[in-house]
């Protein structure tokens, strides 16, 4: 692979030698004879590589180094040096330099060097690319009041160690204010590991969240690490914390006020460092009146509670999530962006929108597939969303009454079980609004473990955005 290549050295002949040699391999060289000249170089030409001397007049090669991470982090540089120590290349490698080679330099050493710098350069530019992704991806959308004064409340948590408690509806963005607050932390560079409390089943929650050792049940036949260790130095983000056991609201507890963690099947208890922010969509408050929620665990876990408001109190940022949503969906899918009429965007505020901010993008994404047009009209929104006063803008055919099973599908299934799959799906949505989509208690309700109703949610993709 060509590339542009610096070579910063205060010897001519240096300078002469690796030109000659990388030019040999295909590559363009540009060169410096001292460290402040490479800077300028560097912030002038964009290398791909540097390699870079240490003993210079000046501005040695340490202090270059130094100097050029704060430019390009980025960039593969190697060291040289003809008077190489253990501390010298000790230090190269604390600064992040990833090889250090010696003088006189060795034409297979400089040419691996090469090789390895522009892979690793690669590695690194991809890496950046899918973190600028994701963090497109996870970006908190909106100026309406309410939205400005939840994200002061995370510029000001974020920097602390404080735990966190995100309160808000389902859809209403409680992952991406936890994903905020980790991204303008201390802890940012080091790993953000999420657990949906209430999609893994009880009895298999804890191992998740503390791990085990092999041979601590039936079927542990490896070890396995905790998400509590995986998230060591970085965030864990417990969401749906509100469907935590008794027994794993103590473990978690004890994580809080100890900072440590013991594996089930063993005895030895592993010291984390841990920042945890928690979410819920239920009303903890009530959850400990009725005993179903730990009140010690509720003040360890709101030391700084943030509310996460729902859609309908910022119905006026509605415009700028339409915008955000459809050039994610047209960049992932490789698709021409489609605009959004005035009339379709006043239609959008209009709804209801009970699933709130998911709700909205699960509707912006099937307006955008199921439309050959560039332009989204009012007609369209109405043709897929109901408005806040409850009327329902379908034709007569299309819409059931709540709770009932759709009549069209059923009385045209053409095999039983089609018939059985389709009045079971029916049954559990009607359920499901029956207990304001509380999975525990509907589950509860009908007689069947959460785990077995999280399939059937999964099989007939029923969703409180879809059957609300």
């Amino acid at each position: 692979m060509k590339a542009r290549i610096l070579v910063v050295d205060d010897e001519t002949a240096i300078r002469d030698t690796m030109r000659m040699l990388l030019e040999y391999d295909g590559h363009d060289v540009i060169v410096a004879g001292s460290g402040q000249e490479g800077l300028t170089m560097v912030e002038r030409e964009h290398p791909d590589l540097v390699f870079l001397d240490v003993k210079m007049p000046g501005m040695d090669g340490l202090e270059a180094l130094s100097r050029l991470r704060g430019i390009n982090d980025a960039l593969p540089v190697v060291i040289v040096s003809a008077h190489g120590t253990t501390a010298t290349a000790l230090e190269a490698g604390r600064l992040g330099a990833f090889r250090f080679i010696e003088k006189p330099l060795s034409k297979d050493y400089v040419i691996d060097a090469v090789r390895e710098g522009l892979e690793l350069g690669s590695l690194r530019r991809e890496n950046r690319q899918l973190r600028s992704a994701l963090e497109t991806r996870h970006q908190v959308i909106g100026d309406t009041s309410g939205l400005k004064r939840v994200m002061d409340q995370v510029r000001k948590a974020a920097p602390t160690n404080a735990t966190v408690l995100i309160l808000g509806e389902s859809g209403a963005g409680k992952e991406l204010i936890a994903r905020a607050i980790h991204r303008n932390s201390l802890r940012a560079k080091e790993r953000f590991i999420q657990v949906n409390c209430a999609a893994i089943p009880e009895e298999l929650i804890e191992s998740e969240l503390f791990g085990h050792e092999r041979g601590a049940f039936t079927g542990a036949t490896d070890k396995q690490t905790g998400k509590f260790e995986q998230a060591d130095r970085g965030t864990i983000f417990l969401d749906e914390v509100g469907d935590m056991s008794a027994k794993t609201q103590a473990k978690v507890l004890r994580v809080l006020q100890e900072g440590e963690v013991e594996r089930l099947g063993s005895a030895r208890t592993i010291k984390v460092d841990v920042r945890v922010i928690a979410a819920t969509n239920k009303d903890l408050e009530l959850e400990i009146a009725e005993g179903r929620f730990r009140e010690d665990l509720y003040f360890r876990l709101s030391v700084i509670p943030l509310h996460a408001p729902p859609l309908r109190e910022r119905l006026d940022d509605i415009p700028a999530l339409v915008a955000h949503f459809s050039a994610q969906f047209s960049r992932e899918n490789n698709r021409r962006p489609a605009r959004f009429s005035a009339q379709a965007l006043e239609a959008l505020k209009q709804a209801r929108w009970r699933g709130n901010v998911r709700e909205l993008k699960n509707v912006v994404e099937r307006l955008l597939i199921m439309s050959d047009r560039d332009v989204i009209e009012g007609a369209d929104v109405r043709a897929v969303v109901r408005p806040a006063d409850g009327t329902d803008p379908r034709p007569a055919t299309a819409a059931a009454a709540p709770g009932s099973a759709p009549s069209g599908p059923v009385e045209t299934a053409a095999t039983l079980r089609e018939f059985k799959e389709t009045t079971e799906r029916a049954w559990l949505v009607a359920k499901l609004r029956e207990n304001a989509w509380n999975i525990s208690k509907t589950a509860e309700v009908i007689d069947t473990p959460r785990s077995n109703l999280y399939k059937k949610l999964e099989q007939y993709r029923i969703s409180q955005e879809t059957d609300g």
